[in-house]
């Protein structure tokens, strides 16, 4: 099955995020083609987390998990040293207070 390049679904994922009112911003800008991507969720309240995509062994799906929560100068510590293992990872970061960041739905596992 053929993926989608990292570019594209972060370009539709943004769209999807703007087509609900829900602030994202690209603050790291990794490979176009095959870069992991971070989704960082800050609630505007001092809090946030972190997701990464995983790849379940056992049923063969790709999933979002939360990497790391927290304050969010932690959270962004947990961001620092993922994009020390990887330059060429995308980070972004969306705004919401009501904690909404749209992974869990269909189409961007």
């Amino acid at each position: 099955m053929a993926r989608l390049t990292s570019r594209f679904w972060i370009d539709a994922y943004l769209a999807r995020l703007r087509f609900q009112d829900i602030p994202a911003f690209v603050v790291a800008h990794g490979d176009d083609t095959g870069g992991a991507v971070l989704v960082k969720l800050s609630t505007l309240d001092g809090r946030g987390k972190v997701f990464q995509r995983s790849f379940d062994l056992m049923s063969g799906e790709r999933r979002w998990i939360e990497l790391s929560s927290g304050p969010e100068a932690e959270v962004d510590d947990a961001i620092a040293r993922q994009r020390g293992f990887d330059p060429d990872i995308w980070v972004i970061e969306v705004e919401d207070r009501q904690g909404r960041h749209l992974l869990d739905e269909e189409g961007l596992g």
